[in-house]
């Protein structure tokens, strides 16, 4: 059973728990859903490139993966999530991305915005004029002049907008200004009983988009973004006392995916802490061994440390989990190593695969990733394994992690290899735990 701390905003499930027990302080609820349903197939192939495109310039150094990443939404993350903006409130459907910090959506008078989306959601476009607790920032506001003042932000006069360009490695690009405006939660208050609330936030209204953000095939209102910066939503409602400065997820990758994504903390009996890498522009961490079976494999813990170029990422916006290639040829050779009497080793499109005749659950071993702290994140066979179809009569299982030449090791959340972390941004420290989103129902704690 998991208990929540005062004064947090959880993104819950898509299928919330039948109850939720209140043990204290009001809870804002929002409902996270993944991008990949269950039905849809897709193409390790496919997967793979949508990283590729985003990880560009995080294989360059960790100052310039600050920038928002790729413009595709299914580049930029998996997860999306409802909220409500405005007065009278406004539904938007944004992606979830702890590799950017900013929240925008697309403004009314956008430029280039698609008007459906090929992923069946319907498009909203934000409109200040017909919102009566909007306001617009200016360039002589100290917000615009402080905590928001990036490269990405332009100011041409003080009597001018605080505006922002944000260009992407694909070509793409999204152009606007920043807005003063009401955000709207569900609020728990006590078992059965949910009241509106809301707090004030900055974020971005799109007035221009460029090259593939103007295609309707994946289109959504926007990006909500979930990063260490002053931008992100968590950094401001903390800076004003209402959250504290730590947030929580677990997001699910089986099924129809969803999860749940808390700005406040997790309280968990045992919970084993890790610190976070400081001074870093994303969510880096000490991985310093990996498991197979409980047998510690020979790995340099250097290829894990973060440098220029290099290191170890927690990543909602990354589908599948990346090693680099001193790591990944002796994880899947201890693999191969540990069921090779059982099955049938493959290789398909370039992945190490399995054909398998019964569960993978009974026959393949426990992973176990170990980090500063003695924290450790233990993976069942499904969590580190991608079913891809059938060949013969036997199920194709293919390994999840995916081989890099040099750089970042990363976690990424398609298959539940992004742990449960709780960040406190304040103390750079996360817990790292794999653990079922749906198992008991949440209790609100003090």
């Amino acid at each position: 059973m998991r208990a929540f701390s005062s004064s947090i905003l959880a993104l819950a499930a898509v299928v919330l728990p039948a109850a939720v027990v209140y043990c204290g302080f009001p809870v804002p609820l929002l409902s996270l859903q993944r991008a990949f349903p269950s039905s849809r197939t897709v193409q390790l192939e496919t997967l793979r490139a949508r990283d590729r495109l985003r990880h560009a310039r995080m294989l360059q150094g960790v100052v310039d993966f600050s920038v928002e990443g790729s413009s595709d939404p299914l580049l930029i993350g998996l997860y999306f999530t409802k909220v409500k903006l405005g007065t009278p409130p406004r539904e938007f459907t944004v992606q979830i991305d702890t590799g950017s910090d900013i929240l925008w959506v697309n403004c009314n008078s956008c430029n280039g915005c698609p008007t459906s989306s090929g992923l069946g959601i319907q498009l909203n476009f934000f409109d200040a004029s017909i919102s009566s607790s909007s306001s617009l920032i200016s360039c002589s506001d100290p917000i615009c002049n402080s905590a928001f003042q990036t490269t990405a932000t332009q100011c041409l006069s003080q009597s001018k907008q605080c505006s922002y360009t944000f260009q992407y490695g694909d070509g793409s690009g999204t152009s606007g200004y920043y807005v003063s405006e009401s955000m709207y939660f569900d609020m728990v208050m006590g078992p059965s009983m949910i009241v509106n609330s809301s707090a004030t936030v900055v974020f971005g209204c799109s007035t221009y988009q460029s090259g593939d953000l103007t295609k309707s095939d994946h289109a959504i209102d926007g990006i909500f973004g979930f990063g260490p910066g002053d931008l992100s939503v968590i950094s401001q409602l903390s800076a004003r006392g209402i959250t504290p400065k730590v947030f929580s997820h677990c997001l699910k990758g089986e099924g129809n995916g969803g999860g749940i994504l808390v700005l406040g903390e997790v309280l968990e009996p045992g919970i084993v802490y890790s610190p976070l890498v400081p001074s870093q522009p994303h969510y880096n961490l000490y991985l310093q061994s990996i498991a197979v079976n409980g047998q510690t494999l020979s790995i340099d813990p250097s290829v894990f440390a973060t440098s220029n170029n290099r290191g170890t990422i927690v990543d909602s916006g990354t589908t599948l989990a990346y090693l680099v290639e001193e790591a990944y040829t002796p994880f899947v050779n201890a693999i191969t190593a540990a069921v090779s009497q059982s099955v049938t080793p493959t290789i398909s499109k370039g992945n190490q695969c399995y054909l398998v005749s019964t569960s993978v659950g009974e026959i393949f071993p426990l992973v176990s990733l170990n980090f500063a702290g003695s924290a450790s994140m233990v993976l069942k066979p499904e969590q580190y394994l991608m079913h891809l179809g059938f060949y013969d009569g036997a199920a194709l299982w293919c390994i999840g992690f995916q081989k890099v030449q040099e750089g970042v090791t990363i976690l990424g959340g398609f298959n539940s290899l992004l742990p449960h972390c709780i960040t406190r941004l304040h103390e750079s420290m996360c817990t790292l735990k794999i653990e079922d989103c749906w198992e008991g129902n949440p209790t609100l704690a003090n």
